[in-house]
């Protein structure tokens, strides 16, 4: 993420900014973890089974729902607004001072706020 500029939220921004200074980095970071997951996919079709686990996951929930698209948009205006997604934070700590602290700590309030809610909403409903 570092080497790619991806922890730089301008570099994130840029990208987004399609009427101004339009920076192209992010879909070349995204199309080369695109390429190296085809092949991952491509390796386990052809496994039996995990080298380090006793089975592989079921498939995910073909599911859209209302938790999905929250989360989705709430991911996107977070992603568009700062600049930084959960998998950037952590290696921008290093260099990015208190506002990378700050979205860090607000997103970890966030998923705890989520996971509350949904944990009283499952209560509610059983």
């Amino acid at each position: 993420m570092s080497i790619s500029g991806m922890t730089n939220p301008a570099r994130v921004l840029g990208f987004f900014d399609l009427a101004g200074a339009w920076d192209p980095t992010l879909m070349f970071v995204m199309g080369g973890a695109l390429a190296v997951m085809a092949v991952a996919w491509a390796a386990r079709a052809r496994m039996a089974r995990p080298v380090l686990g006793a089975e592989f996951p079921g498939a995910p929930s073909q599911t859209i729902d209302a938790r999905l698209v929250g989360g989705s948009v709430v991911f996107g205006l977070g992603w568009g607004i700062v600049g930084l997604c959960p998998g950037a934070v952590v290696p921008a700590l290093g260099f990015g001072g208190w506002p990378v602290a700050l979205f860090l700590a607000a997103m970890l309030a966030g998923m705890a706020l989520a996971r509350s809610l949904a944990q009283q909403m499952n209560a509610a409903r059983a």
